[in-house]
Formats: C-alpha cells, structure tokens, sequence
C-alpha cells in the first residue's frame, strides 16, 4: 500500500482506495497532466488501473454510476476504459492495463530498443511520471525504479533511424506524399501525413535529448521545458507549418522544409546523421 502525496487530487485518492477493493487490481496510479503541472480546469483526473484482467464491466458500474453525473462504463475505442462525470463536476478516465503488458511496454524500449512512427516512448514516460496511489505488492514501486533509468544510447539512435527517413529522404516520404495530395487537391491527405510528420519530428526532438515522450498535448511547452537542445526558432516554425495547412500551395512546402532542415543540422551536430550536410530544402545523408 502507498500512501498518496498532500498535492494529488482528495478524489483521485478516494477511487484508488474504492479500485483497491477488487482483488484483481495490482495499483493504481495518477496520470497525465496533474503529475506534469500542467492541469486547468477542463483536465480529466487520469487513473492508471492495473489488472489482469480488469473486474467485470456491471462490477465497475455498480461502484462508478452511483458518484457520477454521466458515465461511461467499459469503453473499449482505446483499450478497456472507463469514463465519467463526478458529481463534484469532476472529469474521471481510468485505464485498466494489464501489468504485463506495461511490463513489455518497458522492456520493448529499455531492452529490445524497439521504436515506432512517433510516440515511441510515451508509455515509458507515462510509468515513469505517474503518482502511485495503490501498489498492492510493491510491484509497481519496481517497476517505476527500473523506468527511471538512464535512456538507452542504442534506443535514441534506433528512434532517429524509423523516424527520419519517412520525413522527406525516402520516395514514399511524408513529405512526397503531401506534395502529390496537394497535386491532386486532396487537403483530408495533406492533413493527415502533417499529422504525422510532426508525430515523427517530435520522436526525433525528445530522443536526441534523451528524455521520453511526454505524449500528445502541449509538446511546444513540453519541448521548451525539457529539450534543451532544439532547433533555433522551433515554436514559430511548427506553428508556421500548421497555419499553412489552411494555405498550402503558397506556403506549406516551403515551412516544412524549413522545419525539417533545423532538425536536420541538430541532428548532424549530434552525430546522429554522421557525415550529412543539410541544405535548404532538402539533406544529403549516408545510409543510415
């Protein structure tokens, strides 16, 4: 058992105590933007419930309707979760995850140095942040002590390698295929592969300054706070590629571009591109 800090939320204490009473749970941690100091007022209370297998569906409704304004019980779009409205007005989202699934998830970067088209090592970082609340055994106190590790140097390379390429060097880049949904006025496409590219620059960004993903929201103000290292002019070039989608044949091509040659050199510098010369509009680089 783990006793919460004086700054978690009273209510997200209280539902790690009421989730402790089904044997099945392993924890329960607190998440998302309340342990990053980053919560305002529209921020849903994250719980992090660790089962395998979660209690039944009518078991968690029979504990959350009774609290709750509105609910949503066994949401299954993004894994097992449930979410309701806390008579307080009080947003609440648990996600019930099998610990040994967040057991692979770790060993996935921290061992295998496995990395992925963005996001690579959000749930790492996710383990690493979160508050415990409930910790049956212990077992997720261990886990944590092993997240918080130094960043694997094989796993940093490995993200740069499966990112960069599908940017802009490859022929079915990013990049190339935002150029032909452009050719073909096709702006739902055009949106999409600028999602990703911006999903695959920010892997790039945090892994060259060895710190795990922080996730999906804020990433300029994350990106400000912990990368220190980062192209010059950052915020107003990822903010200029995102007004452009709106006006994209004058202005989308050339802003990503620009976006793309600052991470370009950041990366030559840090040897992680070696021998590429960057230049504008395009790099020249080894195989990687």
């Amino acid at each position: 058992m783990t006793a919460p800090d004086s700054d978690v939320p009273p209510l997200a204490s209280e539902w790690a105590a009421r989730f402790s009473t089904f044997e099945q749970v392993r924890a329960v941690a607190l998440g998302g933007s309340w342990v990053t100091g980053s919560a305002d007022p529209l921020s849903d209370l994250d719980l992090i419930v660790y089962a395998s297998p979660p209690p039944p569906a009518e078991a968690r409704r029979a504990l959350i309707l009774p609290t709750a304004r509105r609910a949503e019980i066994d949401n299954t779009f993004f894994g097992t979760g449930d979410e309701w409205l806390d008579t307080s007005g009080q947003g609440v989202d648990a996600a019930w995850w099998s610990p040994e699934w967040m057991e692979d998830q770790l060993d996935r970067v921290l061992v295998r140095f496995e990395a992925s088209l963005g996001y690579t090592t959000s749930f790492w970082h996710t383990l690493r942040n979160s508050r415990v609340l409930f910790d049956r055994t212990g077992w997720l106190a261990r886990l944590q002590e092993r997240a918080r590790g130094p960043y694997p140097e094989p796993l940093r390379r490995s993200i740069v390698a499966k990112n960069h390429p599908v940017l802009r060097s490859k022929l079915s880049s990013y990049l190339e295929q935002i150029e032909l949904a452009l050719r073909r006025a096709d702006p739902v496409s055009v949106q999409h592969r600028v999602t990703a590219v911006l999903a695959s620059y920010f892997d790039i960004l945090f892994a060259v300054n060895r710190v795990p993903h922080p996730g999906e929201k804020r990433l300029l103000a994350h990106a400000r706070r912990l990368c220190p290292k980062r192209p010059p002019g950052l915020e107003p070039q990822v903010e200029a590629v995102i007004r452009a989608v709106g006006h994209p044949e004058q202005e989308l091509l050339p802003n990503l571009h620009a976006l793309l040659d600052g991470l370009d050199a950041l990366l030559v510098s840090e040897g992680l591109l070696p021998g590429g010369t960057v230049s504008s509009g395009h790099v020249t680089l080894p195989h990687l």
